[in-house]
């Protein structure tokens, strides 16, 4: 693997290509976009073309080293991340630590980072850390990260992944040189889909499955026929809410606040369906949702552009309150429901 298997991501590709071509890479950068678009990819990427023998500063993606960081196994190649995320991952089992795996990236784990790059090299030119999920880190471990960010040690890369940057510290965001990833183009990733599909995929399908997946390939990866059919079932249970029916609010707030992911695939399907509910508005056929044109077109005549326009921006305060900011699930959807319908 090598930059030339990020697809999608141009700008930021050719930002880490310019510097690896004039020798000049930032002892600090800052990978950040949607969750699923290449940034962890990317990150790997760049650590094979610091450590790699055969090309330096462009990776082979085949030798020992490579392989090795691949597999997150060179002894100059150090990871960072959640302890929950590692379990979820396959990566450690929860009986690997102590207390129930933590969600944040703690201080205990930064020290032992640091330790690790106070050392020289084993092998290689350069050490790299890569640093997954690195908004997980509380506000101890960003602290304790700034000094290394100060005074990097020598030879030392380290690389901060993450899709909200904005819960990192100013300081810590204005050391690191920042790469932009946004969200894959729809074509790419239906032809990912039916390229990596075990079984036969036919384009509508593909199709569908891309536009729903808001630009992250690994969250089109994800989809199932169950959850296709389970959009479509909390598509019809919103269209069925009315405004003088508050319990009817509440009590769908209620089923999509079983735990974070649902509720954050819930919005999203909400997100996508405005979209199409603003589509049949103006007589447009490009449906995500096409299976359910009939009830976009009754949706779309019974609300204003206005009101949808509105609706579609509590989706989007909902989605980020529970997702960057780590808000109470049900208590966000229920006031995104209330605002909705009663305001």
């Amino acid at each position: 693997m090598s930059l030339r298997d990020v697809l999608g991501q141009p700008r930021a590709v050719d930002a880490l290509r310019s510097a690896l071509e004039k020798r000049q890479v930032h002892h600090a950068w800052l990978f950040m976009g949607p969750e699923g678009v290449g940034k962890e990819l990317a990150g790997v990427a760049l650590a094979q073309a610091l450590v790699c023998p055969e090309q330096p500063f462009e990776g082979c993606g085949v030798c020992a080293a490579c392989a090795r960081v691949g597999k997150r196994s060179h002894p100059d190649v150090t990871w960072v991340m959640p302890e929950a995320e590692q379990v979820e991952r396959g990566l450690a089992g929860r009986s690997d630590f102590t207390n129930t795996p933590s969600r944040d990236i703690r201080i205990e784990q930064i020290r032992k980072l640091q330790e690790r790059l106070a050392f020289r090299a084993l092998e290689a030119p350069h050490k790299v850390a890569l640093l997954v999920s690195a908004h997980a880190m509380n506000a101890n471990a960003q602290n304790a990260l700034l000094k290394t960010l100060e005074e990097p040690p020598r030879d030392t890369v380290l690389v901060l992944i993450s899709s909200a940057p904005d819960k990192l510290l100013p300081t810590i965001r204005s050391r690191c040189t920042r790469a932009h990833f946004g969200p894959l183009p729809e074509a790419l990733i239906a032809s990912e889909l039916k390229a990596r599909a075990k079984k036969d995929l036919d384009d509508a399908l593909a199709a569908q499955v891309a536009a729903m997946s808001s630009g992250s390939l690994a969250r089109a990866l994800s989809f199932n026929p169950a959850a296709l059919a389970r959009r479509r079932e909390q598509i019809e249970a919103f269209e069925q809410l009315r405004a003088d029916d508050a319990s009817g609010w509440l009590a769908l707030a209620e089923a999509w606040a079983g735990d974070r992911e649902t509720a954050e695939a819930a919005l999203e399907v909400l997100r996508v369906w405005f979209h199409d509910v603003a589509v049949s508005q103006v007589g447009g056929d490009r449906l995500v949702n096409a299976d359910l044109r009939e009830l976009a077109l009754e949706a779309g005549a019974r609300v204003s552009p206005a009101r949808l326009q509105r609706r579609a921006g509590l989706v989007d305060e909902a989605k980020n309150a529970i997702t960057a900011r780590n808000g109470q699930v049900r208590l966000q959807l229920e006031r995104m429901f209330v605002e909705m319908f009663a305001a």
